[in-house]
């Protein structure tokens, strides 16, 4: 099994026009925070990115980077779909 693979995957809007995107590890959602996210500050954000890289050196559960990601989804105001 992939290191940082979600049990349950977290889709979001990811642009304006009504795009969605389905993540389904902690690789996708780092990549997300660094590379397609709408903010680039808060405390959620910069907490989601440190925790995802725990998960990817294997030193936390992935579930917690899933959780870090849709508290820095809620910071930022970032529609998600219902879990």
């Amino acid at each position: 099994m992939e290191r940082g693979h979600w049990n349950r995957p977290v889709t979001y809007e990811e642009d304006d026009q009504g795009g969605y995107r389905t993540i389904t590890s902690t690789e996708e959602a780092a990549r997300a925070l660094l590379l397609a996210w709408p903010v680039d500050e808060g405390k959620e954000y910069f907490a989601a990115q440190r925790i995802c890289l725990a998960v990817l050196e294997g030193r936390q559960a992935p579930e917690l980077a899933r959780e870090a990601f849709l508290k820095a989804a809620a910071e930022a105001g970032v529609f998600v779909r219902d879990q």
